[in-house]
């Protein structure tokens, strides 16, 4: 009998994230603080746009390119945010979450042996993604004395004849850092005059912290050359409605879309309508759990001080990204061992790319309680080691 598989997707690993929580699932009294979801319930406002557009049987697909008002909610938001220009008429479509947003991209924008700069650690579906477009991943390796940016130089290192694509992932799963508009206004001038697009997954872009989001697509002649993506997971809580958009100039957008009618037909439709109502009402709600996360974000930092573990300063997302190296183990022994003895889950940095090596990623995405014991759990294996 022959293979029924494709050796393509046979060589792709499965997502490291997983790996320790299905184990966590069924362990009594573990803490996971592993999974990059908010601990918040969608604010409630917005949960009855959801349940209302249901009671009035609005149960129809909407448009491929999603609701109308959706989009126009989008483009007022990312002009008003950002002050970023999209027409909502054929420059932005509403995708089932950001994921399909990356998916589609690269398969519409890809040939086969194009390149990809994929800066790592970062988002585990970016390389897969460019592997299963026919693409060729080239990993640039972040560096904690650089506060894990992306430097001009470093771009330039990896630039070939064959280099199409520039992934962006700021701000920045699992490090957390970000670039401001001084660390972006220098990898430009190299973009436009190396003739490079950009993907810029701007998931994270509500949760910054001391410092505001800029986006790669606000600079001159970068509006052009970028596919901007985002959605409602992580700044609305809003994980289960599985809702994001991709911006991209119309001749890359349509094609986009194209794949997107065939695969998907349209996103969920009583996620959109309850997404017109986060961007028009959602603001205060944002700045509620970007409060919460920041004191988070304090209190895990003076903790792994304490214990004498080095982390770089993350100004955005919710990921704090220890380093481990000190104790002669790979992240993944280092990951084992702290389940096993303390019941606390975390993730090897390995499972955001090979430079991920000697980190481990928290979220903070969890109550304060909950931080707490974990924390306290953390600092007696600590001590033991």
């Amino acid at each position: 009998m022959r293979d029924p598989l494709s050796s393509k997707i046979k060589g792709i690993e499965p997502s490291g994230i997983r790996k320790f929580f299905d184990i966590v699932s069924e362990m009594k009294d573990a803490i996971s603080l592993g999974v990059g979801e908010p601990d918040f319930d969608t604010p409630w406002h917005i949960r009855e746009e959801g349940i209302y557009s249901l009671e009035q049987g609005r149960t129809f697909y909407t448009s491929n390119a999603g609701l109308k008002d959706l989009k126009i909610e989008i483009a007022n938001y990312l002009n008003r945010r950002f002050g970023l220009t999209y027409s909502p008429e054929n420059e932005i479509m509403v995708t089932v979450g950001g994921s399909e947003a990356i998916d589609g991209a690269f398969r519409a924008m890809l040939d086969a042996g194009d390149e990809v700069l994929i800066p790592q650690p970062s988002y585990v579906s970016y390389e897969p993604c460019v592997v299963l477009a026919d693409g060729v991943p080239v990993i640039i390796e972040l560096k904690e004395e650089n506060d894990f940016k992306l430097t001009k130089e470093q771009l330039l290192e990896h630039i070939t004849e064959k280099t199409k694509i520039l992934v962006l992932p700021f701000p920045n799963n699992p490090t957390g850092a970000v670039m401001a508009k001084e660390d972006l206004a220098e990898l430009v001038d190299v973009i436009i005059e190396k003739d490079l697009y950009v993907l810029s997954d701007e998931i994270y872009a509500e949760l910054t912290y001391g410092t505001n989001h800029v986006s790669i697509a606000s600079f001159p002649g970068m509006k052009e050359r970028t596919v901007l993506i985002n959605g409602f997971s992580k700044a609305y809580a809003m994980t289960g409605w599985r809702l994001g958009y991709a911006c991209a100039p119309k001749r890359i957008l349509e094609q986009i879309l194209k794949i997107h009618q065939y695969a998907i037909m349209c996103a969920p439709t009583n996620s959109q309508f309850a997404a017109v109502e986060a961007l028009r009402n959602g603001d205060a709600d944002v700045e509620r759990m970007r409060t919460a996360y920041n004191q988070r974000r304090n209190y895990l930092m003076r903790a792994f001080k304490e214990m004498g573990l080095p982390c770089a300063e993350p100004f955005g997302a919710f990921y704090i990204f220890p380093c481990i190296k000190k104790f002669g183990m790979t992240s993944d022994e280092f990951a084992v061992r702290l389940l096993q003895e303390e019941k606390i889950a975390v993730v090897p940095g390995t499972a955001f790319g090979a430079s991920g090596e000697g980190f481990i990623r928290i979220s903070y995405a969890y109550s304060i309680d909950d931080l707490k014991e974990a924390l306290s759990r953390i600092s007696k294996f600590v001590s033991r080691l």
